[in-house]
């Protein structure tokens, strides 16, 4: 656990690489292998499932083609990277902020055989790769942990290829939240910050508009909160589920935490202050 001394009360850092460095291996239990939102069908639908409905929502729109060089903004894990490089014979490079994540996508990637793919520790909003070279940039739930979201997408259009297809699905945020509100409100927003980190959102218009003013053709912009709802549900069995080893890893305040987290998010999924939403555009 990543922490400062304040008195006698342990401050958790919320910075997102140190965050995700602590809870990584809690969160393979809480959210399952792929590490990230579902797309559920109805609400039978198995996590597991849900997951990977979102990830070919995402691949529906990459389009794929062999030999493509394919960047991973925020890789998480690295499972699906390598799951993409395996099933598309594609080239990947996958990038994040946590050492813990770069150790967990390079010990997929050997233990599956697959030499073309990689981990490296860079930053989305400043990757230093050269300009024009990938033909995918697939940026999966890393968004909102980037403040500067133009400096984000920027970087994804200048490393494009011509023709060259971005595809991005994240957190949103679907209405403005008053200055009243978002006081009346500071606890829970607190929660939230202490369970998943330090986030920002923003409109999936604002993502449409950025985009476009960076000389890409949007293809589409969809909202799916509907359709990500149920994750929070499959989240809290998933803590019930493996309460013991969840509490080993990270505390039971952490999983307090995390369950009271989940019940916050379905409650500004139901009044819009918060959202799911997926794009594509090409250069």
């Amino acid at each position: 656990m990543t922490s400062t001394s304040h008195g006698t009360q342990p401050v958790i850092n919320t910075e997102p690489s140190h965050h995700y460095d602590r809870v990584h291996e809690a969160w393979e239990l809480l959210m399952g292998a792929e590490f990230h939102y579902g797309f559920f069908a109805d609400a039978r639908t198995p996590l597991a499932a849900a997951t990977a409905a979102l990830t070919e929502e995402m691949i529906r729109r990459a389009r794929f083609a062999p030999g493509d060089r394919v960047l991973d903004v925020g890789c998480g894990t690295g499972r699906q990277a390598c799951d993409l490089a395996e099933r598309f014979d594609v080239e990947l490079v996958g990038i994040t902020t946590s050492e813990t994540g770069v150790d967990a996508g390079l010990h997929q990637a050997a233990n599956r055989g697959l030499v073309q793919v990689s981990f490296e520790q860079r930053d989305g909003t400043d990757n230093k790769f050269p300009d024009a070279s990938f033909d995918v940039v697939w940026v999966l739930e890393s968004s909102h942990l980037m403040r500067d979201r133009r400096a984000l997408l920027s970087e994804c259009v200048r490393v494009l290829r011509p023709g060259g297809r971005l595809v991005l699905c994240d957190i949103i945020r679907r209405r403005e939240i008053p200055f009243l509100e978002v006081r009346s409100r500071r606890r829970e927003f607190g929660v939230l910050r202490a369970a998943f980190g330090d986030a920002h959102m923003e409109p999936l218009a604002d993502y449409a508009e950025t985009l476009r003013g960076l000389g890409m053709t949007v293809h589409d912009a969809t909202d799916i909160s509907a359709e990500t709802l149920g994750t929070f549900a499959a989240w809290r069995a998933n803590a019930e589920t493996y309460r013991d080893q969840v509490i080993q890893l990270i505390g039971l305040d952490s999983l307090d935490e995390f369950v009271e987290a989940t019940e916050i998010l379905e409650r500004f999924w139901g009044d819009e202050t918060l959202g799911y939403g997926i794009l594509s555009a090409t250069r």
